[in-house]
């Protein structure tokens, strides 16, 4: 329970930190730990201060839920190793967003480190998924495959695959408009190694690799109900197609009416939302070479240790 809570704030961080890039409110606290060079560490009354100081209070309770995660992970009986150096993970990964975000702050929003700020929540959520995933009761260390190796290895390519358009997407909006620190005046270097063509140049191999993905999933979910695979991993896939699905109406829809900010927030929020899926189905399947190589049977699913 408390490894599902951690997953659930640390995806609404993403949301929060998407929030204050899209308002431009990046820049709302000048500095960093403290809100202000004067050493002031609560918010002035202004929206945009508070909108990125709310985003740093929200922090506080991620880091609670993280470090809660990471002890009950050392204290659960019987002790497993793989649950402890995940929970080990989680709090680290904390401190790390906390200090990457400050020098995000310290370096003026610069895209390089707004894009490893937002790639490193990702990397996160891969070990807090998989932490929720295998933490819960149901979850036994010798317990029946999800899938066959066909199916497992489609859905290892989909993470493989989903990473690599997350990357592409953070270099599309470093290029993009929505720097962070257009509320307060700041003015953000952008990416402009393509010159003025950077920002549609990033934005074509991201909808490439995103319509990829797309085609990838639907391959994926086909196999799974094609070779047997369990009903929960089939409706997660689902759910996965229908993000997906979205994600490219919203995708053409932002790019047509010009990056307005509350678009590529929703963007961003489901961006999120499908990594986090496709991340749980990854940790469903588990090891591609443990898997059956014959197709699984609804009534009959041979049993394959996986290791912890």
């Amino acid at each position: 329970m408390v490894a599902a809570v951690a997953l659930v704030a640390l995806t609404a961080i993403v949301f929060t930190g998407a929030a204050v890039r899209v308002t431009g409110s990046g820049l709302g606290c000048p500095n960093w730990p403290q809100c202000y060079k004067n050493g002031r560490l609560v918010a002035e009354l202004n929206s945009h201060a508070w909108i990125e100081f709310g985003n740093r209070m929200f922090t506080g309770f991620v880091a609670v839920a993280a470090i809660a995660a990471g002890l009950l992970a050392f204290f659960r009986g019987p002790f497993r190793r793989d649950l402890a150096i995940l929970g080990v993970l989680l709090p680290l990964g904390v401190v790390g967003q906390a200090v990457m975000g400050g020098l995000t702050v310290l370096y003026g929003l610069a895209p390089g480190w707004v894009m490893g700020h937002y790639l490193l929540s990702m990397a996160i959520l891969v070990a807090a998924g998989a932490l929720a995933w295998r933490a819960r009761p149901a979850f036994e260390l010798d317990e029946r495959p999800a899938a066959d190796r066909a199916t497992a290895h489609a859905v290892w390519a989909l993470f493989v695959l989903g990473g690599v358009t997350i990357f592409a997407g953070t270099a599309a909006t470093a290029a993009g408009p929505h720097a962070g620190g257009a509320g307060t005046g700041d003015v953000v270097h952008r990416f402009t190694f393509k010159g003025s063509s950077t920002a549609h140049w990033l934005i074509d191999r991201h909808g490439v690799l995103a319509a990829a993905l797309g085609v990838l999933a639907v391959a994926t979910w086909w196999l799974a109900r094609r070779r047997g695979a369990d009903a929960e991993l089939r409706a997660r896939l689902t759910r996965i197609c229908a993000l997906l699905g979205a994600q490219g109406v919203i995708g053409i829809l932002q790019f047509q009416l010009d990056l307005p900010a509350e678009i590529v927030w929703v963007h961003v929020a489901l961006a999120t939302l499908t990594w986090v899926g496709i991340v749980l189905a990854a940790m469903q399947v588990g090891v591609p070479s443990r898997a059956p190589t014959t197709t699984l049977s609804p009534t009959h699913r041979p049993e394959v240790r996986t290791s912890s």
